[in-house]
């Protein structure tokens, strides 16, 4: 037997027995959190053409996608991340509706990065978008039911950070940057790498007092009273109308009762690159990354021929289920199995034992029958 047969490729794992219940007790619980904001599910392939994932769409790199061709010669690749498939099927099958859509999903992304630090190339993400409603309460609406989402798990220890896209590009724009150099910020800034921030900064010669703003802005963590600071810090409308959207944002997020789980972090930039305004991620105790993450992308359906506002967000199951975990938060699982054996060659002792299975089987009990040893 060839022992590399037994095992899997690194970045995989198998998952199995009381884990595996959890972690589809799990899934069930964010799933009725979802449904309970009317959200109905959506299923996209596992794999799709090369285009939609694309450098245009501004999505993963094509380094880290897993790409293969099919037997007439199109390129496909494994789905990294299911935003871009959503807005690929409400723009064929939704195209002109103009009512909200609320959708949800669940399913396997996959991304083929050698640095890894621990994280799995294969993980099991559920999530919502919410078409068609470009306003702030939909923003509110998304922000409240990740909250709601990861109280139904058991964590109570977490905080969603809220940020903001357009005051970061109005900001660059205003201090006269050119787009390689706003991307290349975003990347530093993204990363909470402050040093490589000041680096560039230097090695672009941006000026004052932009140069000190933009670093300021990269550190800027906190409540409203940082929001107001980094309204003062701007003279351009673009960024100015991020900071009243954040602030009306906020007030709606009071009427959920929900300020409690809110900060702000105007230094976060998603790696994403169609994400258009409010964008936010959920921490918790015990992960390094964010189990949730999202934002608006109001311009990416227009890649694919429909023209609509969109919110959404992704959880990562596989973080929540190690945060628990870490937490020592329990996960109450259904009732186990029960055993029922029955004698061997006793074709009368077989049979009532097979009549007690079926009436426990009907009243949702579980059994399992077993030859006596």
């Amino acid at each position: 037997m060839n022992r590399q047969l037994l095992h899997t490729p690194e970045g995989v794992r198998d998952i199995y027995g009381k884990e595996y219940a959890k972690k589809i007790c799990i899934e069930n619980k964010i799933h009725e959190a979802v449904k309970s904001y009317g959200y109905e599910d959506i299923q996209t392939p596992t794999f799709e053409y090369f285009d939609v994932f694309s450098k245009e769409i501004g999505t993963t790199p094509s380094k880290e996608l897993y790409k293969f061709f099919d037997k007439e010669g199109d390129t496909l690749v494994l789905r990294p991340d299911f935003t871009p498939s959503i807005a690929r099927c409400v723009a064929k099958y939704f195209c002109e509706e103009k009512e909200p859509i609320r959708l949800s999903y669940m399913g396997n992304t996959f991304t083929n990065t050698s640095n890894l630090q621990g994280k799995l190339k294969e993980v099991t993400q559920m999530g919502v978008e919410l078409i068609n409603e470009p306003s702030v309460e939909a923003d509110a609406e998304m922000i409240s039911l990740v909250i709601e989402a990861l109280k139904s798990t058991g964590l109570t220890k977490f905080q969603v950070s809220i940020g903001e896209v357009e005051y970061f590009k109005g900001l660059c724009e205003e201090a006269g940057l050119d787009e390689e150099t706003e991307l290349d910020l975003r990347a530093c800034i993204s990363g909470k790498n402050y040093f490589a921030t000041e680096e560039l900064l230097n090695e672009r010669q941006v000026a004052e007092p932009y140069r000190s703003i933009i670093l300021k802005v990269a550190d800027m963590f906190g409540s409203m009273v940082s929001l107001a600071e980094a309204k003062s810090l701007v003279k351009n409308a673009r960024s100015q109308a991020a900071i009243e959207r954040l602030e009306k944002l906020y007030e709606v997020l009071k009427l959920y009762g929900v300020e409690e789980y809110i900060s702000f972090d105007l230094g976060m930039l998603s790696k994403y690159r169609y994400y258009t305004g409010v964008i936010f991620k959920a921490y918790t105790y015990g992960i390094g990354n964010a189990v949730v993450t999202g934002g608006r992308y109001n311009t990416l359906l227009n890649y694919f021929g429909k023209d609509a506002a969109a919110i959404g967000f992704v959880l990562v199951i596989d973080d929540i289920l190690e945060a628990l975990d870490r937490q020592k938060v329990e996960v109450k699982l259904p009732d186990e199995k029960q055993k029922l054996f029955y004698q061997a060659d006793n074709k009368v002792d077989f049979a009532n034992k097979l009549a007690e299975a079926k009436k426990l089987r009907e009243q949702g009990i579980p059994v399992e029958l077993l030859k006596e040893n």
